[in-house]
């Protein structure tokens, strides 16, 4: 049950993380709502993601009473021992521990603004459609090392220019390769790069429908 525990604060922490990261200045992804951040000492301009930094903080909490309860019992022979009385305090404080945190995770995100125009603006900086791009051309007949070898090119330039792949015209992706047509901007849209991806896990608006329903109904079936 601890290790269950452990595990769930696991995916909470990685997730409060990923939420920390994208709060920041530096990222503007979400912006976490008054009730479940708080301002700073000293900079009255400045959000502190609070909720999501506690509970990160909370797993070492959790771990520490597996961790505690593993070392109890591994010099234990079998039947009970009066040594395992040591796991009332290690549980009950890890169930409070969790309860707590997921109480207040659930409305932190329902709460939480996205700006999905910064997110896609980052998307389209940091490339995530080049090996579209590179795929474009191999499906035109072109080698992939080759189509690997000009999207990188293209990459470059647009770097040393900065601009990104859609912003750059037809007429300077022929300096590449004649293979370019006005199509390229279909196949590198990042709407289509989501939409493409089907396999199970993928990002397509119906692969992720599918992983939403599945885990509805698992946990429907508990």
């Amino acid at each position: 049950y601890l290790s269950a525990l452990s595990t769930i604060m696991m995916h909470l922490s990685r997730f409060c993380e990923e939420i920390i990261i994208w709060n920041s200045n530096e990222y503007g992804f979400v912006e976490i709502d008054d009730t479940y951040s708080t301002g700073s000492s000293i900079m009255p301009q400045k959000k502190n993601p609070d909720i999501a930094e506690l509970v990160r903080g909370k797993t070492g909490r959790v771990y520490g009473a597996l961790m505690s309860m593993l070392t109890t019992m591994k010099g234990l022979p079998l039947a009970y021992n009066k040594d395992m009385q040591e796991d009332k305090e290690a549980i009950f404080d890890a169930v409070d521990t969790v309860l707590m945190c997921l109480e207040v995770f659930t409305p932190m995100l329902s709460t939480m603004t996205v700006n999905k125009e910064s997110m896609k603006n980052a998307a389209a900086k940091g490339f995530i459609n080049a090996t579209d791009c590179a795929d474009y051309l191999v499906k035109k007949g072109m080698a992939f090392r080759n189509a690997y070898k000009i999207t990188g090119q293209l990459v470059a330039k647009c770097i040393h220019e900065d601009k990104v792949l859609e912003t750059l015209t037809l007429d300077e992706y022929k300096e590449f390769s004649d293979t370019f047509e006005n199509d390229v901007y279909d196949e590198i849209s990042l709407e289509t790069c989501v939409k493409k991806r089907i396999s199970f896990g993928g990002t397509s608006y119906e692969s992720v429908e599918t992983q939403i329903n599945f885990i509805k109904d698992f946990i429907a079936n508990i």
